[in-house]
């Protein structure tokens, strides 16, 4: 019998950082959402890029600097972003980082 949730005890358990590049482990995926956990590299950059769905960013370990739009932001523990469709962004980990990321597939009309 297939559950109806998905439960994780300790996000940071899931990932492991590895000493260069970026690794990264779906949690979840269904026809509305998927939910992966990334480990950065103090370094590691994802180079500006852009999703065809809303998306959330949630840091939960580290610091990065992130580019949304034209715009530059800091991350750290408990930074949350939430992104519309087709919003141009990067993310350079400047330590050990653990993100979450959340992939609206069929948002609601």
């Amino acid at each position: 019998m297939e559950t109806a949730y998905t439960y994780v005890a300790d996000l940071l358990s899931e990932v492991t950082i590895p000493e260069n590049g970026i690794l990264s482990r779906t949690l979840h995926n269904d026809e509305r959402v998927k939910v992966l956990v990334f480990g950065f590299a103090p370094g590691q950059e994802l180079s500006a890029h852009t999703a065809p769905m809303p998306a959330l960013l949630y840091f939960a370990q580290g610091e990065a600097t992130l580019t949304l739009g034209g715009d530059t932001r800091p991350a750290r523990p408990g930074t949350l972003v939430q992104m519309a469709p087709m919003v141009e962004h990067g993310i350079r980990a400047e330590t050990p980082v653990v993100m979450l990321l959340v992939l609206v597939k069929n948002p609601p009309r």
